[in-house]
């Protein structure tokens, strides 16, 4: 057995490395987008796709209700499950939301500002005040969340995407390089001065 483990060990793993990665960790991560939801139950071959292992396993059911441009559910109850849960399974753990977002297209398209100055994107606005609050609620159960990052600042490039989906909550002409804050910038610009929603 131990040849075995030393064939498939990759050769960037040095002796020591698995003391340093069992330390424990001052503060953990959380990148949330949307829930997945799975039924255990056989489905034939290639049903589990791009996660290995759930072949003939696993069904992954389609996602239901509002959709944001990616195709992903929205459901902000889930974020503050997700986060209940990590505090239950790790008590005492720090926790801060690293990314949450969505991908909408924006009102204007590609031409920037609308008349106020502003690229609207009401939609992703209600995203995430819908997920801030679900955070708010997490913390009012008592899980340990220290702060709450948006993704993205800026419409960028998305590894799977390209330039077709936007994140940001400020607008990005790929042409011209010209930002523009959305709405979504304003709203959460008020919601930092206020320091709450």
């Amino acid at each position: 057995m131990e040849h075995v483990s030393r064939m498939v060990r990759p050769s960037f793993i040095r002796d020591g490395d698995e003391k340093v990665i069992a330390a424990p960790i001052d503060l953990l991560g959380i990148n949330y987008y949307q829930p997945t939801y799975v039924a255990g139950r056989p489905t034939g071959p290639g049903a589990g796709g791009a996660y290995p292992g759930t072949d003939g396993a696993v069904e992954f059911l389609p996602p239901v209700g509002p959709l944001t441009d990616m195709g992903w559910m929205i459901e902000a109850a889930g974020l503050t499950r997700l986060l209940e849960r990590i505090a239950t399974d790790y008590p005492g753990l720090p926790m801060l939301i690293t990314e949450n977002g969505a991908a909408f297209p924006d009102k204007t398209g590609t031409e920037g500002p609308d008349v106020t100055g502003w690229v609207s994107d009401t939609d992703r606005v209600a995203y995430l005040d819908g997920h801030l609050r679900a955070a708010h609620e997490a913390i009012a159960r008592g899980v340990d969340l220290r702060g709450y990052l948006v993704w993205s600042f800026l419409d960028n490039f998305e590894w799977a995407e390209g330039y077709r989906k936007r994140f940001g909550i400020v607008h990005v002409d790929y042409l011209t390089q010209r930002r523009t804050p959305k709405e979504s910038a304003r709203w959460y610009q008020e919601v930092i001065s206020r320091n709450g929603l």
